[in-house]
């Protein structure tokens, strides 16, 4: 009798069954795993979910599918776009529509018999005892940061004797626990109780996960932002936590087949391929817990108290057009460029080369390569905004300075760039890639990259890798041991740094720990590079773990050859343009790339006549390897880059860019 009135007083939410439902029809694909009486069973019982986003919404329909036959769902929310990434019920017809009201009537679309109760002002203090009557388990979707909500419904599942399982999408997988009837509470385990938010936030994380085997992947720190509880999510382990409890749930629910409890938990990430099962004594007084949460709390506070600096987000088209722009490549992260914003529709590139400080930048052709990646990557960029790129040299202006104007026009037949994504993405990496060969299909679009303009020069088989590895081995010595180089080295190189917004982090150099060290040590002066070049043949290591293996371990080498040799400015901006193709190319098919453009520079040193250096032997050097680079690549005059390739992990150090707040002048 007490039944009944309960069951009244929720006024239970169903709809008229459809003719075309039959229960055991529609379920009966679960039979083999389950049995036709466990079936039935699963039918009579009754399941709570607190939250109908992105765990919540993906737990009522795989339980409604499983057979399950009763609901009582809360949440407060509506859904908005930026649920789209993850949540069951967020489409385009219910933004704006109560959570709860959507996903019940997608569930009752999968099963028209189902008893569903709706609390669309969420679980609270004074509903608690509605939410949880008759119940026989519950199945956590809380948002991440609701400590106080999942307070108090967990104690009331401890006190009420309901079994609960909360599984967190962390990463791309989950992490699982579960608390049954007189076993380790929820409080218990995670000592929640009195501690301030930033310590419930940490002891509720290392608790679902104390191996923690999703930070390892972590692309972009900036997107998890504690102080405004938004973190980064994906689909992927929302239906992984789905899978995951409803499997807990089917065992509890008809009695069968292990149920591990807290201090027991187990993760499974399916980026990394790896399942661990963790035990915790003790939950977060267990001694292991106790370091990693002193060891977070450091970390934390590291990120709290950082420094970093914020520049204006883009608020213009074209300034986002911009932003993108700016990641494109140039000779030592130098970035010989600043933008002025005239209007909407009309910017100038205040451009300038190196030449006068750096030996690699002859006759200021290198910087005139990057400003012409720079002009492919405006007009790539301003695709995304349907408008196209007109460029215009101011005549007035010199050659060491040039300034482009550029002028953007709506043109409807202009279609997004595919190659816009890879714009921050493309960078050096100077480690030794893979040898498989380049596929005839990446072949065919790296050459299609390029235009009719220019061609590529392959150098794929093993002789010719030997070849080019042995002449970038030559051509670091000279690097190595001339004082103008030097200069250039002692400037352009960030220590210390995985990334750096204008110069070269050393952790991308691509030298080991040690030798990192001992370079380090030698370039705080020209002398102690002449020390050790003389006395310990400070030259062979670097030029072994950086020119000799990477020459080897790639793909194959390459040369970026024009029908004509290029004379003017324009046609190293037009070859520039072709070359950030070909390279934004290779970063869509997950390709890396290192330019192997010095043996180039000191080609055409030599062609032209033009002293670069005081030091004799690195002049009879310089000869010598231009001899070599012809007698491989053919005539220099034509060649406007080079290269290797090759497939590769992405380097995990790399150069950034400055600011655009830096970049912009008035």
């Amino acid at each position: 009798m007490l039944y009944t009135k309960t069951i009244t007083a929720l006024t239970f939410d169903t709809m008229n069954p459809s003719p075309h439902f039959r229960y055991f029809e529609a379920f009966s694909r679960n039979l083999g795993w389950i049995t036709a009486t466990e079936q039935k069973i699963l039918r009579t019982k009754h399941v709570a979910i607190a939250g109908m986003g992105g765990v919540g919404g993906s737990h009522l329909l795989t339980l409604a599918r499983l057979g399950v036959g009763a609901f009582h769902i809360a949440d407060f929310d509506v859904f908005e776009l930026a649920n789209f990434n993850r949540q069951a019920g967020a489409t385009v017809s219910h933004i704006g529509r109560p959570k709860v009201e959507v996903l019940a009537e997608m569930a009752l679309d999968i099963n028209p018999e189902l008893q569903i109760h709706r609390f669309p002002e969420g679980v609270t203090r004074n509903n608690l005892a509605k939410f949880f009557a008759g119940m026989d388990l519950y199945v956590d979707g809380l948002d991440f940061f609701a400590f106080d909500a999942r307070r108090i419904v967990f104690d009331h599942c401890a006190e009420e004797g309901i079994p609960a399982i909360t599984a967190a999408p962390l990463g791309m997988g989950v992490a699982l626990l579960n608390f049954l009837p007189g076993g380790m509470t929820f409080e218990e385990y995670f000592r929640l109780e009195g501690q301030s938010e930033d310590e419930q936030i940490l002891r509720f994380l290392l608790g679902l996960s104390p191996r923690m085997l999703q930070t390892g992947y972590l692309a972009d720190p900036t997107g998890v932002d504690l102080a405004h509880h938004k973190g980064p999510s994906t689909p992927m382990a929302c239906e992984l936590c789905a899978g995951a409890a409803a499997t807990e749930a089917l065992k509890i629910l008809l009695h069968r087949g292990p149920v591990k409890a807290a201090p027991w938990g187990m993760q499974f990430d399916a980026y990394r391929n790896r399942w661990v099962k963790t035990w915790r004594p003790g939950g977060n007084r267990n001694p292991l817990q106790k370091l990693a949460l002193t060891i977070a709390r450091k970390q934390l506070m590291a990120v709290k108290n950082s420094d970093t600096h914020q520049q204006t987000p883009p608020r213009t088209a074209i300034e986002e057009i911009l932003d993108a722009a700016r990641w494109a490549p140039s000779g030592d992260n130098t970035q010989p460029w600043r933008f002025e914003l005239i209007d909407d529709r009309h910017l100038a590139v205040h451009a300038h080369d190196t030449r006068d400080w750096c030996v690699y930048d002859l006759e200021g052709r290198a910087s005139q390569l990057a400003v012409g990646a720079l002009l492919e990557s405006i007009a790539i960029a301003a695709s995304q905004f349907n408008l196209k790129a007109r460029f215009e040299r101011r005549p007035d202006s010199p050659e060491t300075r040039p300034v482009i104007d550029v002028y953007f026009e709506e043109d409807p037949e202009t279609r997004p760039d595919p190659l816009y994504p890879y714009l921050p993405l493309r960078s050096v990496n100077r480690r030794p890639y893979r040898t498989r060969p380049l596929s005839r299909r990446e072949i065919r679009a790296l050459e299609k990259a390029v235009g009719d303009r220019y061609r590529i020069l392959w150098l794929k088989s093993w002789k010719q890798r030997w070849q080019a590895a042995l002449l970038m081995f030559r051509n670091a010595k000279l690097r190595l041991t001339m004082p103008e180089a030097y200069k250039v080295h002692s400037q352009v190189i960030e220590w210390n740094a995985r990334f750096s917004e204008d110069k070269i982090p050393d952790q991308s150099v691509g030298l080991d720990p040690l030798a990192l060290k001992l370079m380090r040590w030698a370039m705080v002066s020209w002398e102690r590079v002449k020390f050790l070049n003389k006395w310990l043949a400070g030259t062979w290591l670097p030029r072994i773990e950086l020119d000799f293996l990477p020459g080897i371990f790639c793909a194959a080498h390459f040369a970026l050859v024009a029908g004509q040799g290029p004379k003017s400015l324009e046609d190293y901006l037009q070859a520039g343009r072709a070359l950030q193709r070909f390279w934004l190319t290779a970063a869509s098919l997950g390709l890396q790339l290192q330019p192997e453009m010095t043996p180039l520079i000191f080609s055409g040193y030599v062609q032209k006549g033009v002293e670069f250096t005081q030091t004799n032997t690195v002049r009879k050097g310089a000869q010598h390897l231009a001899e070599r680079f012809q007698s491989l690549y053919g005539d220099p005059v034509r060649i406007v880059f080079a290269g290797r390739i090759g497939d590769a992990p992405p380097a995990i150090a790399r150069s950034l860019r400055r600011s655009m707040d830096a970049l912009r002048v008035t």
